[in-house]
């Protein structure tokens, strides 16, 4: 069904029926976005809860449409709309426009995201560590700085160490999904990096098993999912204090997916890193305290593929601020530990 305008709406605040809808459709197709979101204060969790909707409803779009550029040039629309106070008459578009208007979201972020999802649906291939990180901008660095806005972070630096966040979480799962994205006809390794260690793409499409060589590639994508983590620390330790040990603890258990890659010989064709409840443990123990609290300087520049997401960016107060909360910093080990445990167990369960 394509775009309609409904009647100019107040998009001050989000509905709290549309909140609900949005909620409800987590839990029944993204049940792991739904658990991990109580990791956040209410007052960034809900409207987080609205834009994922939106990216739900809107991926779903693209991938089953047979003409993704139709479906792209629809969804265009719709965002057009949302920002206009417009929304298309759906819980999840009415709850976006929402979501823009008070936390003040630059439409080039959600339009980038379209872009990105639009290029899954293509099959699109990357020739390269630069073409392959726009790809991650669009898809994940976008959602960071859209998660940026809503915790009330405005300053450029901030935002791009949000991007950067999203980047290194990308290549961290594309690295651990070598095989299964294999089998299922994707291939997100650089080509070049491919060719460097004489892999043919097509024949390991055809047959995907894991070599030396092959393990190669997949430690260099590590190694630059490694230096994105890097550039994001500092802004995690500036985030609002609510938010730092949810993004915190993310960020951290995500990194350790790929030294769990690592430890299995960078070989994640015939195995799938999966890291153990003691090793979170230790995880989020030992790096937490380094995670919070304020030390490196943060980079000034954003990566250049992220440079256009920030452009028309400037340094201005929130509109919102996120409530600071108190919490028991052992429970919330645990209850993070068991989350993540219960989200591996899903996706292991699934065919």
């Amino acid at each position: 069904m394509r775009a309609r305008a409904s009647d100019p709406i107040d998009a001050a605040d989000i509905d709290v029926a549309d909140l609900a809808a949005c909620r409800a459709m987590l839990r029944a197709g993204s049940r792991s976005f739904d658990a991990a979101a109580r990791l956040l204060p209410r007052s960034v969790r809900d409207p987080a809860i609205a834009l994922y909707a939106f990216c739900r409803v809107a991926d779903d779009a693209i991938d089953g449409d047979a003409d993704p550029a139709a479906a792209l040039a629809d969804l265009r629309q719709r965002l057009a709309l949302a920002y206009a106070g417009r929304p298309h008459e759906t819980a999840a578009d009415r709850a976006l426009a929402g979501v823009v208007s008070r936390f003040a979201i630059p439409r080039a972020l959600p339009e980038a995201l379209l872009e990105g999802f639009a290029w899954d649906a293509l099959g699109r291939r990357y020739d390269d560590l630069p073409a392959l990180r726009a790809y991650a901008v669009r898809v994940a660095g976008t959602v960071g700085g859209m998660m940026a806005h809503v915790m009330g972070v405005r300053d450029p630096a901030h935002v791009a160490a949000a991007i950067d966040l999203g980047v290194a979480m990308q290549l961290s799962n594309i690295a651990r999904d070598v095989g299964e994205d294999a089998r299922a006809g994707r291939l997100y390794l650089p080509i070049q990096w491919l060719d460097d260690a004489g892999i043919d793409p097509a024949g390991f499409l055809a047959e995907p098993r894991h070599t030396p060589a092959l393990g190669r590639v997949i430690e260099r994508l590590l190694h630059a999912a490694a230096a994105h983590y890097r550039r994001a620390q500092p802004g995690i330790a500036r985030l609002p204090v609510a938010c730092r040990f949810g993004i915190g603890a993310a960020s951290l258990l995500y990194a350790e997916i790929g030294r769990q890659v690592a430890r299995h010989g960078h070989d994640s064709v015939s195995t799938r890193a999966v890291v153990s409840g003691p090793r979170k443990a230790w995880v989020l123990t030992s790096g937490l305290a380094r995670m919070t609290v304020p030390a490196a300087p943060l980079s000034r520049a954003p990566v250049p593929e992220a440079a256009f997401l920030l452009a028309g960016l400037t340094s201005r107060p929130p509109p919102v601020s996120a409530a600071v909360q108190r919490w028991n910093l052992a429970r919330q080990m645990r209850w993070v530990i068991g989350l993540f445990e219960r989200l591996e167990q899903r996706e292991n369960a699934q065919p």
